[in-house]
């Protein structure tokens, strides 16, 4: 009986120290759900997210992904507005933004955008955080700054971006005894290579809509 009482009272006290990453965790669940599927509603968890993640990071002396749930937030409404109202080439009037490959032209600036960032991010947790694993935690949000830009643009090599990132935020919050969200991101490795072929095959099935409605517009 008393092996019994004293489980439950490990198991409260586990949940008590890790309610916010547990609640932050199922929120990222539904998050990656709707990325998948490609949804706009997305965009309405990537708000809540972040401002729960804020507290979490913070406590837990992950002071750049703090800083960097802050830009999420901002980001997810910049990525609402570009999914409702944004256009594309050859996009039609009230037709939903298609999804794209990124295009070449952009490849060298976004290069030259993250390695400016992974610099001043880093000079940043140097000079004015006590972080002990500043390489990492400012290398994964650089390059989190460029996949959630093309995520906005919905552009499908977004995805190659996060499963770099996903890996290396794995590591990082086992090491720093963040076990849920670990497992989170190590799921989200798994979704993300789903995800890649979802949307090509997404993307397939819009282009070649797009194609027969430009066959019909000239006959």
């Amino acid at each position: 009986m008393k092996e019994r009482v004293d489980g439950v009272l490990s198991m409260t006290s586990f949940i008590t120290n890790h309610w916010l990453d547990i609640l932050t965790t199922i929120i990222g669940l539904v998050y990656i759900a709707l990325e998948y599927k490609a949804s706009i509603w997305l965009w309405a968890v990537g708000i809540v997210m972040p401002a729960l993640d804020i507290f979490l990071y913070w406590t837990h002396g992950l002071y750049a992904d703090a800083g960097m749930a802050v830009y999420y937030m901002l980001a997810a409404i910049y990525g609402l507005l570009v999914w409702k109202f944004g256009r594309k080439r050859y996009q039609k009037a009230n037709e939903e933004m298609p999804i794209t490959h990124m295009p070449a032209k952009l490849y060298v600036p976004s290069l030259i955008f993250f390695a400016v960032a992974w610099l001043v991010v880093y000079y940043i947790l140097i000079t004015f955080t006590d972080s002990n694993i500043p390489v990492l935690d400012s290398f994964t949000n650089a390059l989190s700054f460029v996949g959630l830009w093309t995520l906005a643009r919905k552009y499908i090599e977004q995805w190659l971006f996060w499963i770099v990132v996903d890996v290396i935020s794995s590591g990082l919050y086992v090491y720093k005894e963040i076990p849920f969200k670990a497992g989170l991101y190590a799921l989200y490795v798994v979704i993300a290579v789903m995800g890649y072929y979802q949307w090509k095959s997404m993307m397939k099935k819009t282009s070649h809509a797009l194609s027969a409605s430009s066959s019909n517009d000239i006959i």
